[in-house]
């Protein structure tokens, strides 16, 4: 039971930083697309900001799931 709950802990902790991360990149991303488009409140640059995240994130996840599956 407690090598249960120390797992369970230290998963929350990993996921709670990586939100950290996320949302850090978040704000950056943005940044940069206020630089290229202008204002962000606009819909188009924030459909288009949306779509290149969303885009991004899945490519990021078949290639960690690829590299996690190589060192198994």
């Amino acid at each position: 039971m407690k090598k249960q709950a120390i797992e369970r802990i230290s998963t929350l902790i990993i996921s709670a930083f990586g939100l950290v991360a996320a949302l850090a990149w978040n704000g950056a991303t943005q940044a940069i697309f206020k630089e290229v488009f202008g204002t962000a409140e606009e819909v188009v640059p924030m459909l288009v900001y949306a779509v290149v995240v969303t885009i991004i994130a899945v490519l990021v996840t078949i290639w960690i799931g690829k590299v996690t599956e190589d060192k198994e």
